[in-house]
């Protein structure tokens, strides 16, 4: 007798494709009727937009994307959307491109996040404004170097805002950062005015910027001068432990009357800088970058690197005292880079 086979029709077995008749491609469309857009907020996967033609709407982003740091997209950044741009109430955009950054401002893991994750926060920022406040609560000098390195590493101009100079002397804190040659700028209010806000203004007019700073230091109330229907929540200072409540839950970007944006962004009680290495500080010091050229490999420049240049160059009085501040700022900001970001 013959052996069956288990050819008949009734017998043989095709096992159905789970995702359909038509096989999947890697070819994607290249979307090129994508609208420009920038990227004013993020809320819960939804992205609020402002298109090229001056239209707000909202979006999505799209599968094709991906997921993950490499492909997120945040506050400040340049897409191209497709699908309805129109800003009709509940329609839906997708963001199917996201443009090359020409700036970035991470944070690296920290607070029990999970080793090696970096945080992509604010992209295409001009400038980092730095605002602490001289007094209730006190300044944290440990955390203004931290924001100095990200400000350098994210390729922005960093600026000081220092509010409450009605509490406090401004020149102390101010001292600290003399060799730095960082922008400084001082706000106090007297009754219902808030002296300085004039400079501030001109300083943003035109530019993105990014303003960041613990909670209770006034940045919201600057917001809120500086854009008149922004609308930011303000704290108060806790009387026990001398910081405020997180009043901005997520980062926004507010058009400026006058031209340009502020980002305002969340209280911040730390700053990882993980990411951040020596050379990628060295950026921010062009002077020091030129004598470091010459350090032998691998050379950490900190201030027990053997044969670093930057020694050498101070010893023999080249740089002058200008020089010796510089390096000294520069080396209490590389140790900034870890450790106790409060201090």
């Amino acid at each position: 007798m013959a052996r069956d086979t288990g050819t008949d029709d009734d017998r043989v077995r095709v096992r159905p494709n789970p995702r359909g008749n038509r096989p999947r491609t890697k070819n994607r469309p290249d979307h090129a009727d994508a609208v420009g857009a920038m990227v004013l907020g993020v809320d819960r996967g939804r992205y609020h937009l402002l298109t090229d033609d001056g239209t707000r709407v909202t979006g999505m982003k799209a599968r094709e994307l991906g997921r993950g740091a490499r492909t997120a997209v945040v506050v400040g950044d340049r897409v191209g959307v497709v699908g309805d741009v129109s800003g009709r109430k509940d329609s839906l955009a997708r963001i199917v491109r996201l443009e090359d950054r020409t700036a970035v401002l991470r944070r690296s893991a920290e607070d029990g996040d999970a080793p090696g994750v970096e945080r992509v926060i604010v992209a295409n920022a001009d400038q980092l404004v730095i605002v602490t406040a001289l007094a209730d609560p006190e300044p944290r000098p440990r955390m203004v170097d931290r924001t100095l390195v990200a400000a350098y590493d994210a390729g922005m101009e960093p600026v000081l805002c220092l509010t409450k100079a009605d509490l406090a002397d401004p020149g102390p804190f101010l001292a600290q950062y003399e060799a730095l040659d960082v922008t400084a700028l001082v706000t106090s209010i007297v009754g219902d005015e808030i002296r300085g806000l004039d400079a501030l203004r001109d300083r943003l007019t035109g530019r993105v910027s990014v303003l960041i700073g613990h909670s209770g230091v006034g940045k919201s109330t600057l917001v809120n001068a500086l854009v008149p229907d922004a609308f930011r929540a303000t704290g108060v200072v806790n009387v026990v432990t001398g910081r405020g409540r997180h009043t901005s839950s997520s980062a926004v970007a507010l058009p400026l009357p006058g031209g340009g944006w502020a980002i305002d962004t969340p209280g911040v009680r730390s700053f990882g800088l993980s990411h951040v290495g020596a050379d990628d500080l060295l950026r921010g010091f062009a002077d020091l970058a030129q004598v470091a050229a010459q350090c032998p490999r691998g050379c950490s420049h900190a201030e027990d690197a053997p044969d670093c240049a930057l020694d050498e160059w101070v010893r023999s009085g080249s740089a002058g005292d200008a020089g010796r501040a510089r390096l000294d700022s520069f080396r209490r900001l590389l140790a900034a880079r870890s450790g106790a970001a409060e201090a």
